[in-house]
């Protein structure tokens, strides 16, 4: 028996060997391997990366959910029996909103009802189809009110001005009716710790006044009580986990309208410290818990005369310039 040895001097084997590796291509896999190899970086498996990304998004919900129970807790924004009717923009944060509450109702140690509303103003290009899709297929109970306030804010308003103002105003008038009608004992908005803080800014920049949104709110006529569950959680908690569960989101900028400038200053300036003084958010959110008014200048809220808290000032009749922000 022989044995055959490669000579790599032979030109035959030179040959053969060339269009044996031209045969041999490697897969997609194969060179992402050889790429991880080369860097020292591991490649996850599709089943890695699902894992992954499921751990991830059980990590957020335990999170949102906590923060939210807090939220309830603290301002006893839920009681037994409560209806509560979660307003649905198609925006992140009402979905999340919707998501953690339905999510909180199954293990709450009370009974009550959350039921989805959504506010189809009829701007142009509205997608009408996405959110009875989804809430269907969610078995999520739900209604959807239809009123074209879009056209009476376009008439209203002068071109090139922002329409948002009016718009907010009109909206909540609509959802505060239907509550009424419907029997509904709570409206849940879905403003985040990001919002409470940037109203804040906005007020004492452009309104003269230190107030924000409050977690809890009784309306003017005292007829309807506003809630925020999630005014205790971090906006980007909740671009991840809208991104990891897959909302379909709807834009809101269907109406054409300016973009908030004012509003969109703020929020980079907050983002901005909170990359360069991380924890300043916290501390700054903190501060809305730990109010001194005698140690500010509000001779209404405080009677400096006697050294003794006075009452809150009441401007709640003036209109809310300032409150812009969508559901």
């Amino acid at each position: 028996m022989s044995t055959q040895t490669f000579d790599p001097q032979a030109p035959d084997a030179v040959e053969i060997a060339v269009q044996t590796i031209e045969m041999v291509e490697p897969t997609d896999a194969a060179l992402a391997q050889i790429s991880a190899e080369a860097d020292g970086s591991e490649i996850d498996s599709p089943e890695a990366v699902t894992k992954k990304q499921k751990t991830r998004l059980n990590k957020l919900q335990k999170r949102l959910r906590r923060e939210v129970g807090r939220a309830i807790d603290d301002f006893s924004m839920i009681e037994e029996g409560d209806k509560v009717m979660a307003c649905l923009s198609g925006g992140k944060d009402s979905y999340a909103m919707l998501d953690i509450l339905l999510n909180l109702k199954k293990s709450a140690p009370i009974n009550f009802e959350v039921v989805a509303v959504n506010l189809d103003q009829k701007q142009p290009g509205f997608p009408e189809h996405v959110l009875p899709e989804y809430l269907s297929g969610q078995d999520i109970p739900f209604h959807i009110i239809e009123r074209d306030t879009y056209s009476v804010v376009k008439e209203v308003v002068p071109e090139g001005k922002t329409t948002c103002g009016l718009c907010s105003r009109m909206r909540r008038g609509t959802l505060y009716r239907f509550a009424q009608q419907h029997g509904f004992t709570k409206i849940a908005l879905g403003h985040h710790r990001d919002d409470i803080l940037e109203t804040l800014f906005l007020n004492m920049f452009y309104g003269g006044k230190l107030k924000t949104m409050p977690p809890k709110l009784r309306s003017d006529d005292g007829k309807n009580i506003v809630i925020r569950p999630m005014a205790y959680c971090r906006e980007k908690d909740i671009v991840s986990y809208a991104e990891l569960r897959e909302f379909p989101i709807i834009p809101c900028n269907l109406c054409g309208s300016q973009e908030n400038l004012q509003r969109q200053a703020i929020k980079a300036m907050l983002q901005d410290w909170d990359k360069r003084f991380p924890g300043r958010i916290e501390v700054m959110f903190r501060s809305l818990k730990n109010v001194v008014p005698s140690h500010l200048v509000d001779n209404q809220l405080f009677d400096f005369d006697n050294f003794t808290l006075a009452g809150a000032a009441t401007d709640e009749t003036q209109p809310e310039l300032l409150d812009i922000l969508s559901l």
